[in-house]
């Protein structure tokens, strides 16, 4: 019984010291994010496989040598060289009927409709797009909703040309609760007329009044880029750090909250195992966190590359660095330092850390079939970093880790509860991933191909529900409907001649790297029946 008092008292000890250390840290952090410092703290190395922003599908390797091209598969890719040719050239009209040759339509798409020229004025609405609009100026007048909304979903859906209606729609739908639709509203017609100032801004305002900061952000800092000389491009680049700021400071406060729970946690373990090996590395991981997740990343990364062997081939990495910086400077967080490695791992795999760091799999060079596809996988884990998921699952998963090391069989919990948090952030990152290969130009179906060839490998795949990533068929097939329904350009450029030439860099490399693992195989087997 003395014994039992005594854990518990210097347990409370522990939580008094440890809240009052944790506030000192708290009050003496700056708002701003600081500068990367060398931390004291270690953390382990995630494996490629089980990060979690990894595009982790499971992949068998292949022993097997691969089979040579057929004559149909060496024509296919000699015309998109010849397309992508006519694609650079400026012959944009020549270069799309030359892909629309080669590529495949979308099972359920017929020809898609010509976008009318955007309008911004009454007058040149068609006679029923005015009485749309006429019965909706009356609806709101009279507040009658059955009045309003009516005639402004008709007028999105027949006018789409006219840029006052969709904004329109989406203020009166955010007025009424409908806040997702209203966002869908503007989604669908951003994508439509993305030059549109107005109606860019209208989808950055209502984004961040339902909170989604870097949504906002990232929605801002894209038409600023892409508009350079627009009269409103400096109103979006403030616009896009305005809520940035917001975010930094919600994911701040989110960490600060988690704080006392860890001290608590971490007490709680003390007392329960007598070891303050808990107590020290929550307070050690909130300090790291604390400093944000440029910090985070780095301090992983830095014990990632001393651990992992990377590729040393200069013209493979900088292939790689070229495309994913091209996605990075769209994305527009120019606070993180953007660094790409390659691994020579067989599986057509990537992953990403907090702040900017990105390995890659030379697997993932040898098995996409072109500079498009590559783009969509680099555009898919850069989209974790620009949405901070890594970063979040950091957050939250520091309270989870502490708990469940108390805990019997509380690590399988906190695994499945990331890998549900996870699969929401996966539609998110394929989503992303696609605006940001369609905004450097790049054949909107990056993403969706490298599904395809995933799906493809997936034979032995367990049922989606169950893993962080959604299943290849159920990304397929939302990937189809967001390249439909956005009406994003299937007809650009693919990039298969350089492609190509870094395809055979590294088979080659992943030949020499199973044969070094085979030497030092034999080696070990010789060593061992020697002993």
């Amino acid at each position: 019984m003395k014994r039992r008092w005594k854990s518990l008292f210097l347990a409370a000890t522990w939580v008094m010291l440890a809240i009052g250390t944790s506030i000192f840290i708290i009050l003496t952090q700056p708002l701003a994010p600081t500068s990367a410092k060398e931390p004291n703290v270690v953390i382990e190395t995630p494996k490629p496989a089980p990060t979690p922003e990894a595009s982790n599908d499971k992949k068998p390797d292949s022993t097997v040598a691969e089979p040579a091209p057929s004559p149909e598969e060496i024509a296919r890719r000699q015309k998109l060289i010849e397309a992508d040719k006519l694609y650079l050239a400026g012959d944009y009209t020549a270069a799309q009927k030359i892909y629309r040759e080669v590529k495949k339509p979308f099972a359920d798409i017929s020809n898609a409709p010509q976008i009318k020229p955007a309008i911004a004025d009454v007058n040149q609405l068609s006679p029923g797009g005015k009485v749309y609009w006429r019965e909706a100026q009356a609806g709101i007048t009279s507040q009658l909703s059955t009045r309003i909304f009516v005639p402004l979903e008709l007028l999105v859906k027949q006018n789409p040309e006219f840029i006052p209606g969709h904004i329109t729609y989406a203020e009166q739908l955010q007025n009424s609760g409908e806040k997702k639709k209203a966002l869908e509203v503007l989604e669908r017609a951003a994508t439509l007329y993305p030059n549109q100032g107005d109606l860019i801004k209208a989808k950055v305002t209502t984004l961040a009044s339902n909170k989604k900061w870097m949504e906002a952000s990232l929605a801002a800092r894209q038409f600023a880029i892409l508009n350079p000389n627009d009269a409103q491009a400096g109103e979006f680049n403030k616009l896009a750090e305005e809520n940035l700021k917001r975010y930094k400071s919600h994911i701040r406060s989110e960490i600060r909250g988690n704080t006392i729970a860890n001290i608590i946690t971490g007490a709680l373990g003390y007392a329960l195992t007598g070891s303050l090996v808990g107590p020290f590395s929550a307070l050690n991981s909130t300090v790291l966190l604390l400093q944000g997740e440029k910090s985070v990343g780095e301090s992983v990364a830095k014990q990632a590359k001393k651990q992992l062997p990377l590729v040393k081939d200069p013209q493979l990495v900088a292939y790689v660095n070229s495309v994913g910086q091209k996605l990075a400077k769209v994305g527009g967080r120019d606070e993180f330092k953007y660094e790409f490695f390659v691994i020579p791992e067989e599986s057509l795999n990537a992953f990403a850390l907090p702040g900017g760091k990105v390995f890659v799999h030379a697997g993932a060079i040898a098995k996409t079939n072109s500079e498009a596809e590559l783009a969509g996988l680099l555009g898919h884990e850069l989209s974790h970093v620009l949405l901070s998921h890594g970063f979040q699952l950091v957050t939250q998963g520091n309270l989870i880790g502490n708990l469940t090391q108390y805990i019997p069989f509380g690590g399988i919990v906190g695994q499945l509860f990331a890998l549900t948090y996870s699969r929401d952030m996966e539609r998110q990152a394929d989503t992303l991933g696609t605006r940001l290969i369609v905004s450097n130009g790049y054949a909107a179906d990056g993403v969706y191909n490298l599904m395809l060839t995933l799906k493809e490998q997936q034979k032995d795949s367990p049922p989606s529900w169950l893993s962080s990533h959604p299943g290849s068929k159920e990304r397929v097939a939302y990937l189809e409907k967001l390249i439909t329904d956005n009406n994003y350009n299937r007809y650009a450029y693919e990039g298969v001649a350089q492609h190509l030439e870094m395809q055979a860099k590294a088979k080659q490399i992943l030949k020499e790297e199973k044969e070094r693992k085979e030497t030092e195989e034999k080696k070990d087997r010789r060593s061992l029946n020697q002993n």
